[in-house]
């Protein structure tokens, strides 16, 4: 489940695709399909300290998840005309802090239920709590548990994932459960996206549901307004929840995707902070 994901392609085109936290390239498999497809190179890396729990210790700070990054994407600067890079839910902060820094050597980013505010409705009130543990030792000991529908409105890959969740504490759509300390390392990421959004200043395509149990539309309507970018791009998704590139409209999340890979490979550019039409009605 934490095996690397890389497809060589001869578009001269690389897509960097991040998971979530305490994810697994798994989540992103059904785009990495399509893009494969097209022609495109992807790459999905497992990372360590960010992926798949297994020891509370092995939690590593959130500045080496941007490092290994960084990394990936000079390895494929080295063989590809264009580098995309994106990610889903925490993925898509990590996309977004390494796009803040100078010479980030990205040409575009892909935001998939970007979480700066895990506000969806499926989050237990009792989680604003949580930042009590962050600076005391509980964070060592402390763990949230994923809990029903998983981030999945299918109800037949809901099923199946938590029974995978139940067998082996871990699934296509993530962990069991999320250890403070990994959550402790996101919520000082979120902290510096949010410092750095105006420094954003690549085309960005941003991919949210209405009904994202983990992350509300608030989250997408932030980035939107405060990114530094003149070509940002916003596409709300009405049949699926927060896991999109495995939910019902993970086909739509494809199309939109390779889209603006074609727009970008052609030299298209969207006027001054242009927002163009939705693939379904604004929430």
């Amino acid at each position: 489940m934490n095996q690397n994901i890389n497809i060589q392609g001869d578009s001269g085109v690389a897509v960097l695709l991040l998971h979530g936290l305490c994810g697994n390239p798994l989540e992103l498999q059904p785009l990495t399909r399509r893009l494969q497809r097209c022609g495109h190179s992807v790459s999905v890396p497992f990372i360590n300290g960010y992926g798949v729990w297994q020891d509370r210790h092995q939690v590593t700070p959130y500045e080496s998840w941007v490092e290994d990054v960084r990394k990936q994407i000079e390895i494929l600067r080295t063989d590809h005309e264009q580098v995309l890079l994106g990610g889903i839910c925490i993925g898509a902060n990590l996309a977004m802090a390494l796009a803040s820094q100078p010479h980030c050597g990205v040409d575009g980013l892909i935001l998939i239920s970007p979480t700066l505010f895990f506000d969806g409705w499926n989050v237990p009130r009792s989680r604003v709590f949580l930042p009590l543990a962050y600076y005391t030792p509980l964070r060592y000991w402390y763990r949230f548990r994923e809990r029903a529908p998983f981030g999945v409105k299918n109800p037949r890959l809901r099923a199946w994932i938590a029974e995978m969740m139940q067998r082996e504490s871990a699934s296509p759509a993530g962990a069991a459960y999320l250890p403070a300390t990994s959550l402790y390392q996101s919520h000082r990421l979120i902290r510096q996206v949010k410092r750095g959004l105006p420094k954003v200043a690549i085309p960005a395509l941003i991919l949210h549901a209405v009904e994202d149990d983990v992350s509300s539309p608030k989250n997408a309507h932030f980035i939107a307004q405060r990114i530094g970018s003149k070509d940002v791009n916003v596409h709300w998704f009405h049949d699926s929840f927060h896991m999109l590139t495995l939910d019902n409209e993970r086909e739509q999340v494809a199309d939109e995707v390779i889209r603006f890979l074609n727009r970008l490979n052609h030299g298209d550019t969207l006027g001054e902070h242009s927002r163009p039409h939705s693939c379904h009605s604004h929430p």
